[in-house]
């Protein structure tokens, strides 16, 4: 289940330019844009009726998507609609004073509090998409390149308890991990996955476990690394973790003999 980011404002605020640009920056990201979701759903309703079943039908795709992240653009103009969908991450493009619809704008809900403070998580008042969208984007995902980070090379075919269990000790390591992937379909008449295909395997275990993709881990693709080389005094330790006979036991291979594949 994706983790919900609703970006809500007047017709014309900016929202569907801000949500792209955010969406390319997330990994792993989802974006159903309100009109593209109508044409799909032929829905053109605007009725209370009509706008509290969008609200509906966008929670739901949401909640439905395969992604980490899933940002849901449309202008959500009630409190009651936003009671309905129940993003986990609110932004509230507050750039204009009036959108191009009256019966828009006369219902529209400003979300603010009894002490008058916006209640949205991030609120937006000028068009600045790209400073914006890059704020947000490191707020939900703050790897840190430049600290310490603990390398998992494998093939992952596939991702499995074992290398869940590995993980966690290479996260109490330094507190990120770099999980690399070796580019083996094919290889050895075997490894039958694809890079994507591990990469969403990857995030969906993780995030089965509360680990969010950009935040404590990233997923890179690296050859078909079978040797690892270092000269004296190098900056880094290669250890072997050894676990109980029963995660030492989980075999890649006889899981995938399972799923009837090589």
């Amino acid at each position: 289940m994706a983790k919900t980011i609703l970006v809500m404002g007047l017709p014309g605020s900016g929202k569907t330019t801000f949500a792209n640009k955010l969406r390319q920056k997330l990994v792993d990201c989802e974006h159903f844009n309100a009109d593209e979701v109508r044409k799909r759903f032929n829905d053109w309703d605007f009725s209370e009726e009509g706008r509290m079943r969008q609200a509906e039908r966008m929670r739901v795709l949401g909640a439905e998507s395969d992604k980490q992240w899933a940002i849901l653009d449309f202008v959500c103009p009630k409190v009651e609609y936003r009671h309905i969908v129940m993003p986990d991450v609110s932004v509230f493009m507050d750039t204009i004073e009036e959108g191009r619809y009256e019966d828009t704008n006369k219902m529209f809900d400003y979300p603010i509090n009894d002490m008058g403070v916006i209640t949205t998580d991030y609120h937006f008042d000028k068009f600045d998409s790209d400073a914006q969208s890059d704020m947000v984007a490191k707020a939900l995902q703050p790897f840190d390149w430049r600290k310490e980070t603990v390398q998992m090379l494998g093939r992952w075919q596939p991702w499995h308890d074992g290398h869940f269990e590995l993980f966690k000790r290479c996260y109490e390591k330094t507190g990120q991990v770099c999980i690399q992937v070796r580019d083996v379909q094919g290889w050895d008449d075997s490894n039958p996955f694809d890079f994507e295909t591990v990469k969403r395997n990857i995030i969906k275990g993780l995030s089965e476990k509360g680990f969010t993709h950009g935040k404590e881990y990233v997923i890179i693709l690296v050859p078909n690394i079978v040797n690892i080389t270092y000269g004296r005094k190098v900056g880094y330790a290669i250890e072997q973790e050894h676990f109980d006979e029963k995660v030492e036991n989980i075999s890649a291979t006889a899981i995938r003999k399972n799923m009837g594949l090589k």
